[in-house]
C-alpha cells in the first residue's frame, strides 16, 4: 500500500478499528478515511454506497461490527445476525461497485465448530455444529467470508478474511455485563480491590481454554497482510473448489498459537490488578466452547508472528482501564 493510498477503516472507534488506525498512522499513511456511526450508519445501504462513491477508497479494513460477550450474544441473537449481515453486505458490495483494490474482512474464531480439532485450521470452517450461545454472530461472519470468496470468484476481487482469536487491549468495552472475558475480569478485580471484597465471582467452571491476542498485534497482522505483494497475497484469497477440488476459503487465522484456562487467566488478572482476595467460580453461568485455539501456521508462512505476551498485554490493558474508565 502506498503511503498516499486512500484507506477506509470501518469501525475505527472499536477495539480493532482503533488499533488499526493507530498502526496505520505510525507507519506514515496519510490518507485515512474514518466515519463515526453517527456520521455513517453502515446498516443503511444507500448511505454506505453514497460514501464509497464520494470518497472512493482504494483499501478497506472492515472492522465495524456489533460485538459482545457470551451473555450479550445469547440474549440478543436477532440483533447480532441482523446488524452484522447488513454492515458487511453493504460494505463489501459497495467496495466492488467502486473498484476498491483490496478489502480485509475481520471475523472471529467463533466461526469454527464448537468441537473442532485443536488447534483449528482454516479448513475447519463448516465442518460441524457451532457454539449455540453465539451461533447468530458466527453465522453472520461465515456469510461474510463466503461473500468475500464469492466476489473473488465471480468478479476477480482481492477480498481477504482474517479470523482473530479473542482480543483485548486499549479502547476495549469494559461493560460489566456485555463485555468479553478480559475486560470483564479487569473491571471485576479492580472494583473488588477498591471495595475490599473477600472474593471475586468468575463465570463458569474455569476449565475452558482460551487464546488471547493483544489488539495492537492484531492490527500489525492486518496491515502486514494487506501490504503483501500480489505474489504472496493472491494465494490467500481462496480457490475455486469446483475447479480445484480443494476447500480453501479466503481466510487467515490471527492468534498467538497458545492458550490458557479461564482459571489461569483469572489468576493473572488478579496479580495484575493487585487484588488480595480469593476467586469463586459461578458454575451456574455458561462456559461456552471448551477450547478455542487457532492454528496460526498460515499467518506465520506469510511472515507474521505475535509479539506481546499475555502478561505484558494485561498490564497495558489494565493501565488503559485505569486511565479511561475511572
Amino acid at each position: 500500500m502506498d503511503l498516499n493510498a486512500r484507506i477506509y477503516v470501518a469501525g475505527h472507534r472499536g477495539l480493532v478499528g482503533s488499533a488499526l488506525l493507530r498502526d496505520l498512522q505510525r507507519r506514515g499513511f496519510r490518507n485515512l478515511l474514518v466515519r463515526t456511526h453517527h456520521e455513517l450508519d453502515l446498516t443503511d445501504r444507500q448511505a454506505t454506497e453514497g460514501f464509497f462513491r464520494t470518497e472512493k477508497p482504494e483499501y478497506v479494513f472492515l472492522a465495524a461490527a456489533k460485538v459482545g460477550g457470551i451473555v450479550a450474544n445469547d440474549s440478543y441473537p436477532a440483533d447480532f445476525i441482523r446488524d452484522n449481515l447488513a454492515i458487511q453486505t453493504h460494505v463489501i458490495h459497495a467496495a466492488w461497485q467502486t473498484g476498491v483494490r483490496r478489502l480485509m474482512f475481520l471475523g472471529s474464531s467463533c466461526i469454527y465448530p464448537r468441537l473442532a480439532p485443536q488447534p483449528m485450521k482454516e479448513n475447519c470452517l463448516l465442518t460441524g455444529p457451532l457454539e449455540p450461545t453465539n451461533r447468530a454472530y458466527a453465522l453472520a461472519k461465515i456469510a461474510g467470508i463466503e461473500m468475500c470468496w464469492s466476489y473473488n470468484r465471480q468478479h476477480g476481487t482481492q477480498y481477504l478474511s482474517v479470523m482473530p482469536t479473542n482480543l483485548y487491549g486499549p479502547g476495549d468495552n469494559y461493560h460489566p455485563q456485555n463485555s468479553h472475558v478480559i475486560p470483564a475480569l479487569l473491571r471485576k478485580f479492580h472494583e473488588a480491590k477498591v471495595r475490599g471484597d473477600a472474593e471475586v465471582p468468575v463465570w463458569g467452571t474455569g476449565t475452558p481454554r482460551r487464546e488471547f491476542l493483544y489488539s495492537e498485534d492484531m492490527a500489525d497482522a492486518c496491515v502486514h497482510l494487506m501490504s503483501l505483494d500480489d505474489a504472496k497475497f493472491n494465494p490467500l484469497l481462496g480457490s475455486n473448489e469446483s475447479l480445484t477440488g480443494r476447500f480453501e476459503p479466503p481466510l487467515v487465522n490471527i492468534g498467538v498459537g497458545e492458550d490458557v484456562t479461564i482459571r489461569e487467566l483469572a489468576e493473572l488478572v488478579q496479580g495484575v490488578t493487585g487484588f488480595q482476595g480469593g476467586i469463586a467460580f459461578d458454575t451456574s453461568k455458561p462456559d461456552g466452547t471448551p477450547r478455542k485455539l487457532l492454528d496460526v501456521s498460515l499467518a506465520a508462512s506469510a511472515g507474521w508472528k505475535a509479539r506481546t505476551t499475555l502478561q505484558e498485554g494485561l498490564q497495558r490493558a489494565y493501565r488503559d482501564f485505569i486511565d479511561n474508565e475511572q
